[in-house]
């Protein structure tokens, strides 16, 4: 059996990730400047208190306690760069961006160490070749490129931990898998909304059927290895613990964030925008809104203005509706917990390892399509799940094609620098053209022998155009922010080019998930059997 080794892979990615050192990152750079500076230079006391820099810090523990070792690390040179100073602004020089770079690409090393960990667990030579491409297609993903190496995060190090909690449930290590998705929780409270499907199925791991027998011991090793990371990463904060609460769930932001994420809230909000223009610009429109809503809402048009403009210029904060109904976070909840129940029940009735992490990614399209304040970045939440399964059919290879694509595209607006327009877009449509390839190279024949239909045909033929339409996406987005410098038009719609991304994007996310949903709900030959480990 072939050796599966990801070493030549990180040697392989090490110099791009050096030469973009020295590019742009955004204020997230900072963010984690200040998070070092307080951890070092202020009691554990005082970490969720401190407020000197708008940064403050809103990560679970286990990140504090991350982010104070980075902080014990810091040599003299940076140091007397800024690198540890509370201050409202940062103000650091190279030396700062050198450490703090090598911090992440240092922290990514464990990302490799848990994607050759879940290569390690097939045991045929089929399984193996199939992770293997799994496994690449994730440590080289253009997401974790955009986000960490230029944008400036720590997803590789998390999203490493995830991918041990899913290595150990595939080897039925129940108790171990448990421990690093607590980890995990402890790191970045974001992965609460996949706790769903990971409790579901190590509940029903703890259930024996025919005839149904409770694993008593199981369940508790299961719940004290919880219940003891949670006490490590969280008992020293006791007596500060409504602060921490507070810090980590700020339900005073909006809807949608700065900029829209490609989710439903986006296509929401974009309908009320064109239904704001057809009212103001088309009688007959004006007067069936008016019939429809029982009052003239010129004034509301008027008097909410400011905040109306708000979700078109990208600016943090309520947004407010003219046309459609206000959302609140309780439909956002709503929304969200019930598409997560509807993908648990499948997996209580056949919790095998497939079913599982076919739940974890729809928990994951649940929280990023109908969640409250949904960050762009938050895509991998529901790719790197999906990833795991993609290559166990090819009748799946169509929403993940959809998911990737539009997901990727999504986070351009990320970084708007010339110098790193090349690589954003560069790097994502070479690795989407090799590992689309290589994917249909290891990915089975659909299992199903119904011949396809026309309309199965037509839908493959939307599918490629939707993903051939990103092209020129990209083209008409790229020209307007040339132009955008030099036409004054142009810049009083500064959001205009964000908004086709996040609507076009959004589009391709939607149709994903709901063809997803054909295939969890509708093949169950595709979830019958555990995974070819």
């Amino acid at each position: 059996m072939a050796q599966y080794s990801l070493f030549n892979v990180w040697a392989v990615s090490l110099p791009l990730k050096l030469l973009l050192m020295g590019g742009y990152h955004s204020t997230d750079f900072d963010v984690h400047r200040n998070w070092m500076a307080i951890t070092k230079n202020l009691p554990i006391a005082k970490w969720y208190f401190e407020d000197t820099n708008q940064w403050t810090l809103d990560y679970p523990p286990f990140f504090a306690y991350f982010e104070w070792v980075l902080a014990q690390l810091v040599p003299p040179v940076v140091k007397n760069d800024g690198a540890l100073d509370i201050v409202a602004t940062g103000n650091y020089g190279w030396p700062t961006v050198v450490f703090q770079r090598l911090t992440v690409i240092a922290s990514e090393i464990f990302l490799f160490y848990a994607l050759q960990t879940y290569i390690n667990t097939s045991k045929t030579a089929a399984g193996k070749r199939r992770a293997y491409v799994v496994a690449c297609s994730l440590a080289l993903s253009p997401a974790l490129l955009i986000c960490d190496h230029i944008h400036f995060q720590y997803n590789g190090m998390l999203f490493g931990i995830l991918t041990m909690c899913l290595a150990r449930a595939r080897s039925h290590r129940y108790v171990s898998s448990a421990f690093w998705f607590a980890t995990l929780l402890c790191f970045k409270h974001i992965y609460l909304y996949l706790a769903p499907s990971i409790f579901v199925w190590l509940l029903f791991q703890c259930i024996g059927f025919k005839p149904v027998k409770f694993d008593w011991q199981l369940l508790t090793k299961i719940g004290l290895t919880v219940i003891a990371v949670f006490a490590v990463a969280f008992a020293p904060f006791a007596r500060q613990l409504p602060q921490l609460l507070t810090r980590l769930f700020p339900f005073s932001r909006g809807l949608t964030h700065a900029y829209w994420a490609p989710n439903v809230w986006a296509l929401y909000s974009f309908a009320d925008r064109v239904l704001i223009q057809m009212y103001r610009h088309l009688p007959g429109v004006r007067l069936a809104l008016d019939r429809y809503l029982g009052a003239d809402i010129t004034t509301k048009l008027s008097a909410g203005s400011e905040l109306l403009a708000s979700a078109t210029r990208g600016l943090v904060g309520d947004v407010a509706f003219a046309i459609l109904p206000t959302v609140t976070p309780a439909v956002t909840f709503g929304l969200t917990l019930f598409y997560m129940v509807l993908a648990l029940i499948p997996l209580a009735m056949n919790p095998t390892y497939s079913r599982f992490v076919g739940a974890m990614t729809l928990c994951g399209y649940a929280s990023f399509l109908f969640g409250w304040h949904v960050h762009e970045k938050a895509v991998l939440v529901v790719v790197w799940p999906f990833t795991f399964i993609a290559a166990r059919d090819r009748s799946l290879l169509k929403p993940f094609s959809l998911l990737v694509s539009a997901g990727f595209v999504s986070l351009f607006p990320l970084i708007f620098t010339p110098m790193e327009w090349g690589v954003k877009v560069g790097y994502t449509v070479v690795w989407l053209m090799v590992f689309f390839v290589n994917f249909s190279k290891v990915t089975p024949v659909p299992r199903s022998t119904t011949p396809k239909s026309t309309g199965g045909v037509i839908l493959d033929r939307v599918v490629q155009w939707y993903v051939l339409g990103l092209v020129p996406l990209v083209v008409v987005v790229t020209v307007l922010e040339v132009l955008e410098t030099k036409y004054a038009v142009l810049q009083r719609l500064e959001f205009a080019k964000l908004m086709l991304t996040s609507v076009y994007c959004a589009v391709g996310v939607v149709g994903s998930w709901i063809g997803f949903n054909a295939l969890y709900f509708g093949r169950d030959d595709l979830w019958n059997d555990d995974d070819d480990a």
